[in-house]
């Protein structure tokens, strides 16, 4: 779907937040690196979907009704088989049912496993006064409990985004530190360019997050794991 007609649904329907799978497609048109999924609407198309994705596989709710998918039981990880994907799709719909019954379902998103790096968050927002701001950080407790991030106004050149990355306190993990291997930072500077990239580009997006990504080893890229728009 093109990225306008996303957008543009999203309005029809009354809604600021996109779905999972409408992000993902946007952030694919931009190049930024996705993890392979699709939505399914029922226990064939799921397995359908994990066996062209490879697993294992993650299933989990789509709904414009439901923020937090994990407190409704609409997240369920690493499955390995058609057999764990058809009772995962049921249990995940039963559990929705039973906790948010009044909430509306788009499908259910049937997404490849990401591996597991070294979690940094790129995110977002549009600043009243200095318009598109985008923020990096490393993941986990660094954001929440350090805060620790850096900033920059749009556009931003690979020159910025290796700025912004050096100065973070934890920049020295990220190079390699007792045993850590070097990550790979270039990944993570095309990342933050392209996120810029949209922001500039689509007025219509307020905020992106882009949380977490999984950077793996020096030469070794980086994956989404998972993602949110907000629009305007």
């Amino acid at each position: 779907m093109d990225v306008k007609e996303i957008i543009a649904r999203a309005r029809e329907e009354n809604r600021r937040k996109l779905l999972e799978h409408e992000v993902y497609a946007i952030c694919a048109h931009f190049g930024l690196p996705v993890p392979k999924h699709g939505l399914a609407t029922n226990e064939d198309e799921a397995v359908e979907i994990a066996n062209k994705v490879g697993y294992p596989v993650v299933l989990k709710i789509v709904s414009p009704d439901i923020a937090h998918k994990s407190d409704v039981g609409g997240v369920i990880l690493n499955l390995t088989s058609d057999k764990d994907v058809r009772e995962a799709y049921r249990k995940i719909m039963e559990n929705v049912k039973a906790r948010a019954p009044n909430a509306r379902i788009a499908g259910i998103l049937v997404q490849e496993m990401v591996p597991y790096g070294l979690e940094v968050i790129v995110g977002g927002t549009r600043d009243p006064t200095f318009g598109p701001v985008i923020m990096f950080g490393l993941g986990g407790i660094f954001v929440e409990v350090l805060k620790d991030v850096s900033f920059r106004i749009a556009p931003i050149k690979s020159i910025d985004a290796e700025e912004m990355i050096r100065e973070i306190r934890a920049y020295r993990i990220l190079e390699g530190y007792r045993g850590e291997p070097p990550r790979d930072l270039e990944a993570v500077k095309d990342i933050i360019v392209k996120t810029s990239k949209l922001m500039l580009e689509l007025e219509d997006v307020q905020d992106i997050d882009l949380n977490p990504v999984m950077l793996y080893e020096k030469g070794r890229g980086a994956k989404i794991a998972d993602a949110r728009i907000i629009l305007r």
